[in-house]
């Protein structure tokens, strides 16, 4: 990162933080959110919202609210604004966006959706720009695993949790049903309608449907630069055409245990628009994507000492690729895969003592693959995951301890398989108050994870590698938080700061041999770094407040596999030494301003850590206006955006330039 912008972003951090000297009124804040609601007489079932501060590893929340106010765009842009999380983006408006945390790599991060776990077996990482924001109410990001002991086993086993909570139906003024109509259009020909319907069915039964299509050309200007040479160059093949639907049915029984089933569906064909080099900046890529899943959530409290949670799954994915060009027989190339996941998961939860929570959870899974590529066994793994937890609290500690087994077992068509494989792997977390009447709070955590090799590691055409090891890593953090009410002009202000270690060995990779690359376990990495956040509500004036958050991260992830190597203990590709972002929101009767800055440091495109292989750092600026209008029984939100504010020139991964300036429009009429 120049010196130029390590000091925008330090500014921009600052000044989201709160330096800010305005008179006070006195309101009470929200200890889980950091913030202050003014809540009008309605019927509340939104989820309980992860309490950052208290928790005894890292945990970031980002509510429906502030992804609106703030204009956040897609799901990897709200990601992005997590301490410690690293996304990558290959640029587009269709590109494949990924979620790493603390630069552990994708494949160790699980994603849930209401709960339950996301898979994809064939490349191990999940592709976070499939799912909308438009009915989403609460993303986490919980480092180490979540505070919740009924979680499945999967959800345990993983190095962290990307949370995606959508809105339980809920209905004001004695209503049976609401809807909502929302419309956005921007720059690159975007235009995305969607729809939603709550039915309530009866005093125990709800029914939520949201349906939406997304179109862009996605056909962008950017600045190519090649030595002294300056050129303005447009993207191409950058479009997306996007359905999704998602129904769920919400019943809460007469002994008050719950039952919510969701059908969902996403379709997308999208242009791939490559790598931008001189001279050819052309592609001809075409990638089509579909995904079915039903999924199946029950919860029964049948006393304060016992609980349960059962969840099932099926999960069907279908990809085809496609490629033009002279260089093939047929004038192109294709690839086709199908995926299948059949799912099942149950937790029991027992409080034997007030101070003591136990909880047991069993997984099991089967998937299976499916592709058109030459000598494709046609795999199968059967996997089975064991969660045992046990959770003390008394006065001023907390602590937790898991202990995860892991058991898989594959079958082929033809060909040879791994060798049947089973694990364990422990966890510790600590948070003590060390003064009760101050909301301060220090906090350690040990976790042992590791990820198996994915179908593409062990069986894509040439590549594959079945004498693969699973990839492990040890995470630790020590941290300090620290939150109060009522402090001079905030009415809340909470503040966290870990520091952490991360050990990765037996690292899968791709490795050059003889005559092609093949997969490999070549790799061990050291990864330390500082998180630190901080969130702040100052009230202005009886009807105006100001929300303000920041995070900033430096990280320093080194390669250690060989010692002899001209990249020994250089920083990792696509890893900046600091990184950061800052938010303030104004909310006012009149209209709500949002503000938002990421910055992103110098990183190295490739191993060695040399002037030719440097990307330089960024620093991505939003504003966004929005207010909404009382029409008798209607409601009519209008925000309007500014995305790249200061038209800043960048790329995420090389050679895949990022969209400079833009805007969109948004209307969202509710009754």
């Amino acid at each position: 990162m120049s010196g130029k912008t390590k000091v925008r972003l330090v500014c921009a951090v600052f000044l989201s933080a709160g330096i800010f000297r305005l008179s006070a009124q006195k309101v009470g804040g929200d200890t889980i959110t950091g913030k202050v609601h003014q809540i009008e007489k309605v019927t509340v079932t939104a989820r309980r919202s992860p309490n950052k501060v208290t928790s005894a590893v890292p945990i970031q929340t980002m509510s429906r609210q502030d992804i609106s106010q703030l204009g956040i765009q897609s799901m990897a842009d709200a990601v992005r604004r997590f301490a410690g999380a690293n996304v990558k983006d290959y640029g587009g408006i269709g590109g494949l966006k990924t979620v790493s945390i603390r630069n552990m790599g994708a494949a160790h991060t699980a994603v849930s959706y209401d709960g339950v776990a996301v898979s994809n077996c064939q490349a191990g990482q999940i592709d976070i720009g499939r799912f909308s924001l438009d009915n989403v109410s609460m993303l986490s990001l919980a480092i180490g695993q979540s505070e919740d002991l009924l979680q499945s086993a999967r959800l345990y086993a993983s190095a962290g949790v990307l949370g995606i909570e959508t809105e339980k139906p809920h209905f004001d003024d004695g209503r049976s049903a609401a809807f909502q109509a929302r419309v956005r259009g921007g720059s690159f020909g975007m235009v995305s309608p969607s729809l939603r319907w709550w039915q309530k069915l009866g005093s125990r039964t709800r029914v939520a449907v949201d349906a939406a299509y997304m179109r862009a050309d996605g056909n962008y200007p950017f600045t190519l630069v090649n030595g002294k040479y300056v050129t303005e160059e447009k993207r191409n093949n950058s479009s997306i055409y996007s359905w999704q639907g998602e129904a769920t049915f919400y019943h809460t029984f007469k002994d008050d245990s719950e039952l919510d089933v969701k059908g969902y569906y996403f379709y997308s064909r999208r242009g791939l628009p490559g790598a931008v080099t001189l001279y050819n900046p052309l592609s001809d890529e075409t990638l089509w994507d579909e995904n079915t899943f039903v999924q199946a959530r029950y919860r029964k409290y049948f006393s304060p000492r016992w609980s349960l949670q059962a969840q099932a799954k099926y999960n069907h994915g279908w990809n085809k690729y496609k490629d033009e060009g002279k260089e093939y027989t047929d004038g192109y190339y294709r690839e086709n895969h199908r995926q299948d996941e059949y799912y099942i998961s149950a937790t029991v939860l027992y409080r034997p003592l007030e101070a003591l929570t136990l909880s047991l959870a069993q997984d099991g899974v089967i998937n299976k693959l499916r592709n058109s590529l030459p000598e494709c066994p046609f795999p199968t793994r059967y996997t089975s995951i064991s969660a045992f937890n046990a959770r003390y609290r008394q006065g001023w500690l907390t602590a937790t301890a898991s202990l995860v087994h892991t058991a898989t077992s594959e079958h082929a068509e033809k060909g040879t398989v791994p060798d049947d494989f089973h694990r364990f792997a422990p966890s510790l977390s600590v948070s003590m108050q060390p003064w009760q009447d101050e909301s301060l709070y220090l906090r350690l955590m040990y976790k042992s994870t590791f990820r198996l090799p994915t179908f593409n590691d062990l069986y894509y055409y040439r590549l594959g590698n079945r004498n693969l090891r699973p990839e492990k890593a040890d995470e630790y953090n020590v941290g300090i938080t620290w939150s109060k009410s009522g402090l001079s002009v905030f009415d809340y202000i909470s503040v966290t700061l870990d520091g952490y270690y991360n050990d990765v060995t037996d690292k899968i990779v791709a490795f050059p041999t003889t005559y092609a690359w093949k997969m490999a376990n070549y790799g061990k990495v050291h990864a330390a770094g500082v998180d630190a956040t901080l969130a702040a509500t100052v009230p202005l004036t009886e009807k105006i407040r100001l929300i303000m958050s920041g995070g900033y991260t430096w990280q320093k992830a080194i390669d250690l596999t060989d010692s002899d190597a001209k990249n020994y203990k250089d920083q990792l590709p696509y890893t900046p030494l600091h990184s950061g972002n800052a938010s303030a929101i104004v909310e006012t009767p009149w209209v709500n301003v949002g503000y938002s800055a990421v910055g992103v440091g110098k990183r190295y495109y490739l191993s060695q850590n040399i002037p030719e292989n440097e990307i330089e750092g960024y620093l991505e600026h939003t504003m966004s206006l929005s207010h909404e209008f009382a029409l008798g029984g209607f409601r009519l939100l209008l925000q309007a955006e500014i995305i790249n504010l200061t038209d800043e020139q960048y790329d995420v991964i090389k050679y895949y330039p990022m969209p400079g300036r833009s805007w969109r429009l948004t209307g969202t009429f509710k009754f």
